[in-house]
């Protein structure tokens, strides 16, 4: 019985939090872009998009608020995603729609202050 409190205990604030962490996205965030984000980019890029995580600075992540990231096209920012760049790895698994919402989740994190 106290095996089954706890685990359903844990199960519920796992929930809590997934919920916490979906509403606190950028502004015009799709839910299923961050948590591709949080899937496959946030252990370098941090959660902030910084790189400012050890994974990030080992392998000098690039700053999504970064001039140099922002001027960017769409296209560039896809292909680095899809095709991977230096030590950036390329994520062949991701469909075109999936790429693409995870270029302008990054673009919104990279706006913010």
């Amino acid at each position: 019985m106290k095996k089954t409190m706890k685990w359903i205990t844990t199960i519920a604030s796992g929930v809590a939090l997934a919920g916490l962490a979906l509403s606190s996205a950028p502004a015009g965030a799709d839910n299923t872009a961050e948590a591709t984000y949080k899937a496959k980019c946030v252990s370098c890029h941090g959660a902030d998009g910084k790189g400012e995580t050890p994974a990030g600075k080992a392998t000098k992540a690039r700053d999504f608020g970064s001039e140099d990231v922002q001027k960017a096209s769409d296209a560039d920012l896809s292909d680095v995603i899809a095709k991977g760049k230096a030590k950036m790895p390329a994520f062949k698994t991701l469909t075109a729609d999936q790429v693409k919402d995870l270029v302008a989740y990054t673009r919104a994190l990279g706006q913010k202050k």
